[in-house]
């Protein structure tokens, strides 16, 4: 068994999906791995992974509607709003959906669905730089 670690940087432009599987998909090619599990690991308390559709753009649209009706930004409810009215609501919606993942590599290739990827989750409303790690075990 072999191990491979890397850090990806991903620039958001504020709240919603960035599609990173082909940056992971490149990292895991340049491994020369063939068969393990991939974990993804998101370093932030206010954005998230999905493994999501991605073929049909709506999708994302519908989901940050959803959000934006459970955990409206400026809900007198929250009381940490150290960093303006998304602050708590972006750690909410962190705190619902997932900081990491596991993908299982077979043949070199992940094993997603047809019209599954991995989406950095930004759930604040300006951009930031985020830090995603991944750590590959196989062989």
């Amino acid at each position: 068994m072999r191990q491979a670690q890397t850090r990806l940087v991903i620039d958001t432009r504020g709240r919603g999906l960035t599609d990173i599987t082909r940056r992971i998909e490149a990292w895991v090619a340049q491994t020369g791995l063939r068969d393990g599990l991939l974990t993804v690991f998101v370093r932030h308390t206010s954005a998230s992974l999905l493994v999501q559709e991605n073929a049909d753009p709506g999708v994302q649209r519908d989901l940050e509607r959803f959000f934006a009706r459970l955990v409206p930004d400026g809900d007198r409810l929250f009381e940490h709003d150290a960093e303006g009215p998304d602050d708590m609501p972006a750690h909410v919606r962190a705190a619902l959906t997932q900081t990491s993942l596991s993908v299982p590599l077979a043949g070199g290739r992940l094993a997603l669905g047809t019209w599954q990827g991995i989406y950095l989750y930004e759930h604040r409303s300006r951009g930031h730089q985020r830090e995603v790690a991944l750590h590959l075990v196989g062989e």
